[in-house]
């Protein structure tokens, strides 16, 4: 076990069971949010819209999760200011800029202007979310890597969880997937690179590529692998698959170690598509029933948190020698 601030400690707990398993429900999407509730004219689509549908989806799925990713634009304040996201669910909050920066095959990320881990420390978060596009690789690799270290480096000064989540690509531009072998490989030595550097929680992506790989054993030992070499906990991305896929997903991510899951679009991605009382509809029942099923599936399951993480002991002058 490693020991932990007292300050991550407690943005863990909030953003986990109390068995210390993690059931976030992720809605940091901004663009590509547009295109999902007008595909044919995202541009068209208003903050207020963004901002409203947002609410309507933490107001009904918030109370499934041990916490919600939102991002600081159009729903971190405003879900909270709404009271859509309740207190007894954990908050984090995504740091990044959406989409990336540079070539496709050497893609940059970077902190969205005027954002940082001190405001969202500030505004009260939980925690904080880092997404990077990362190949190991890349000629931009380096540079990703000296981000998340100082991005380790801003939440241990503030004594706050990080979240990191790396998504892979491939350096080819005219090859969008990674082959399976390719995406296992990525995804583990990401996971081995990345994950010393300041970093609490991976948010990993399944490591295995399902549509070329049919064999459940290999997706577990894949799991495992990742479960070998990584030094913090692990939760699994949704990735926007299908709910059912995932579930299965998740089944054999936490029977190999996993602590928990981010679910996003696999579990509301309906919800864009339809309005007023059909989404409505849709959320208070199919959408609020799988969130359900992934939190006590994961609380059966996964691997909690505090499998890794211990405090230190305290003495009663503790407090004297506290420094952020």
């Amino acid at each position: 076990m490693s020991e932990i601030t007292i300050g991550k400690m407690r943005g863990l707990q909030q953003c986990s069971t109390r068995r210390g398993t993690i059931a976030v429900l992720a809605l940091d999407h901004r663009n590509n949010l547009r295109h999902l509730l007008r595909p044919d004219a995202p541009d068209t689509v208003s903050d207020e819209e963004l901002v409203a549908f947002k609410n309507l989806v933490v107001s009904y799925l918030a109370p499934a999760a041990s916490a919600v990713l939102l991002d600081p634009q159009f729903s971190a304040a405003q879900a909270t200011a709404s009271r859509s996201l309740p207190g007894s669910t954990g908050l984090m909050v995504a740091l990044e800029e959406t989409g990336y920066t540079g070539d496709p095959a050497a893609r940059g990320s970077q902190i969205l202007p005027g954002w940082s881990v001190s405001k969202a420390r500030r505004m009260g978060a939980s925690a904080v979310k880092l997404l990077v596009y990362y190949h190991p690789d890349s000629a931009a690799a380096g540079s990703i890597e000296d981000l998340v270290r100082q991005v380790g480096n801003d939440c241990m000064a503030e004594d706050i969880p990080l979240f990191l989540e790396p998504l892979s690509y491939s350096l080819d531009p005219a090859v969008k997937r990674l082959s399976s072998a390719e995406r296992r490989r990525v995804v583990l030595e990401t996971a081995r690179r990345l994950a010393p550097l300041g970093v609490d929680i991976l948010k990993a992506e399944f490591p295995i590529d399902i549509t070329a790989v049919k064999n459940e054993r290999e997706w577990l030992a894949a799991c495992q692998e990742l479960t070998d070499i990584c030094p913090i906990p692990w939760v699994l991305l949704s990735a926007a698959v299908d709910f059912e896929v995932y579930l299965r997903q998740v089944e054999i991510a936490c029977a190999a170690g996993a602590s928990g899951v981010a679910a996003g679009r696999a579990v509301w991605k309906e919800a864009p598509i339809v309005s007023g009382y059909e989404r409505e509809s849709f959320l208070r029942g199919l959408a609020y029933e799988r969130m359900s099923r992934l939190s006590a599936l994961c609380d059966a399951l996964a691997r909690p948190w505090t499998h890794y993480y211990t405090a230190p002991d305290f003495l009663p002058d503790w407090y004297e020698r506290y420094s952020i």
